[in-house]
């Protein structure tokens, strides 16, 4: 309850349960000091950040000390700092003995859990370890590094199913194949793009993710999203190239508070730029200003190649823009909300049946159009509101959180459709808590403190990453990781289910050694170790606890 303090929603929980006041204090107190709340009992709930929130209703779950917890999408919402601290506590709590449910439509949240079990359509269709998934795959991801994403995509594509590769997927900077021989599909994949003049930067092979799993299941049942073909009227390509979005010197000031410090952004025409930050690092108020929706206090700025007043009609009519928070009237249908957006964003008459049909075809609502919006769940929702934003066909596209609760199918259907308008010239900028959906970016931009601290391509970015991550297998991951938080930074351990990841500055090898010695002499034993690669959720956070560290930001007040 927003308008109740922590302590009051955590009185509130226990009394519902029968619990004695006294009961509940001693029973919170070990909680609140575990996740750092013990300052924030007198705070409103509304006035927490979306983490904190998702603690205290942790704490009111706990509570009543259940024998098993079950947790609805926990971390919708929340910053990858608060995520991997939120998921630490369940860890914590598992490793205590309690059984803990977590529902998720983020598989790379699925790969810390114990056992994960894909549902689809009311039927569990697998279950299993994460590791066990991924080996009943029986493929092998390839990695395709090339400059001509969307040329190659297309070109490899018509040969996905053909035996050779089994499927094809865009990343911002790359494309991931599947494929069953992964020596044999490298060389036949080096023949095809040298026979059409496509460039290979790099071509290496990893293990499959949880994501390659469930969609290769759905799709073996014959679960595939085929929307009918967008109606475009409109081509930006034209604008390839030339600036979509631009700051220079950005700031923003409120009272003695900086918000936002000294920006300098460009993003092109044909791109797909992500702006990552955690909860306060200034992302919001840099996109209002960046949409015309709040001045700045310092700097200059550009928008869909106009300068000065971004707020004019003809501005506006070049932008798509799709908040999370708010983009559909649930008090309206959903044919009511798609004709009140075709007519602010202006498409023509005689092109709304049209587009209205393939909105409702990509959202698999075909034939419901007179159902009530606010009666759609997040993820239908979510597909309208995408189809709302870019109905008039925008050369500059804002999307805030747009997959947030949606399934891996229809993620792939989304940005399958980004990645066609940014094709056709258009401007996309994105926000997202999600660092796996951050892959499917061109390029990336960090904000830590108002600040932009980092920016590049996905593989750019995790390259200029100092250090190594080492991934150990041990007999008790829980026991080993907090062993190895007690003399380091707690950041640099994290648990990922039966797996650890270590992030060391020293020599690889060295590190590797010294760490299985010390795990050894504590009772703990290794059962494998390998050096993995950056995911950018170690460089997110790495660079956020670095920051803190250097006084750049503090713990939340």
């Amino acid at each position: 309850y927003p308008d109740l303090t922590v302590a009051e929603n955590i009185r509130y929980a226990g009394v519902l349960r029968g619990i004695d006041p006294r009961e509940i204090e001693r029973r919170s107190q070990p909680y609140l000091e575990k996740f750092d709340m013990l300052r924030f009992r007198d705070r409103l709930a509304g006035r927490l950040s979306g983490g904190m929130k998702q603690k205290l209703a942790l704490v009111c779950a706990l509570v009543p000390e259940p024998g098993v917890l079950l947790l609805d999408e926990p971390t919708t919402g929340v910053d990858p700092v608060s995520r991997r601290e939120f998921w630490d506590a369940l860890a914590h709590l598992a490793a205590e003995g309690l059984t803990i449910l977590v529902s998720t439509p983020y598989l790379d949240e699925a790969e810390r859990c114990h056992r994960v079990a894909l549902i689809h359509a009311g039927t569990i269709r697998q279950i299993a370890t994460p590791e066990e998934l991924r080996s009943s795959l029986g493929l092998v991801r390839l990695e395709l590094f090339t400059p001509q994403l969307a040329e190659t995509e297309r070109m490899l594509s018509e040969h996905a199913g053909d035996g050779s590769i089994a499927d094809v997927q865009r990343f911002g900077d790359r494309l991931d194949l599947l494929v069953k021989r992964p020596e044999e599909a490298k060389g036949i994949v080096t023949e095809r793009m040298a026979a059409a003049g496509l460039d290979i930067a790099e071509l290496r092979s990893d293990t499959p993710t949880l994501e390659n799993v469930f969609v290769a299941t759905l799709r073996q049942l014959g679960e595939e999203i085929h929307a009918v073909p967008f109606p475009h009227r409109l081509d930006h390509g034209g604008l390839h190239g030339q600036v979509a979005i631009g700051a220079r010197g950005l700031n923003k000031e409120f009272g003695a508070f900086t918000a936002v410090r000294k920006v300098h952004l460009q993003i092109r025409y044909g791109e797909i730029y992500g702006l990552l930050g955690a909860n306060g690092a200034g992302k919001t108020t840099t996109i209002k200003m960046l949409c015309g929706l709040l001045p700045p206090t310092q700097g200059e700025m550009q928008l869909a190649g106009k300068r000065g007043s971004l707020r004019s009609a003809d501005v506006r009519q070049q932008i798509g823009y799709m908040s999370q928070k708010f983009s559909l009237y649930d008090d309206l249908t959903i044919a009511e909300n798609l004709d009140f957006f075709s007519s602010v964003y202006g498409v023509p008459h005689q092109d709304r049946p049209e587009k209205m049909r393939w909105i409702l075809s990509f959202s698999g609502l075909d034939g419901k159009q007179d159902q009530m919006t606010g009666s759609l769940p997040g993820g239908w929702k979510q597909r309208v509101a995408f189809g709302s934003a870019i109905m008039h066909e925008p050369s500059v596209l804002f999307l805030d959180e747009p997959t947030s609760g949606v399934d891996p199918l229809a993620r792939r259907a989304f940005w399958s459709m980004i990645n066609e308008l940014a094709d056709r010239g258009a401007a996309v900028l994105v926000t997202t808590h999600y660092l796996e959906e951050a892959e499917q970016c061109n390029r990336l931009g960090l904000m830590v403190a108002g600040e932009l601290v980092a920016e590049g391509s996905p593989a750019q970015i995790k390259a200029a990453q100092s250090g190594h991550v080492l991934e150990y297998v041990v007999d008790q991951p829980q026991r080993a990781a907090d062993f190895l938080r007690i003399d380091g930074e707690r950041w640099r351990v994290a648990l990922f289910g039966e797996r650890l990841h270590v992030i060391t500055e020293d020599d690889a090898r060295a590190a590797e050694q010294a760490t299985t010695a010390k795990l050894n002499a504590f009772g703990i034993r290794v059962l494998q170790v390998r050096e993995a690669r950056f995911s950018l959720e170690d460089v997110f956070i790495s660079i956020v606890e670095k920051a803190r560290l250097e006084g750049k930001i503090g713990a939340e007040e």
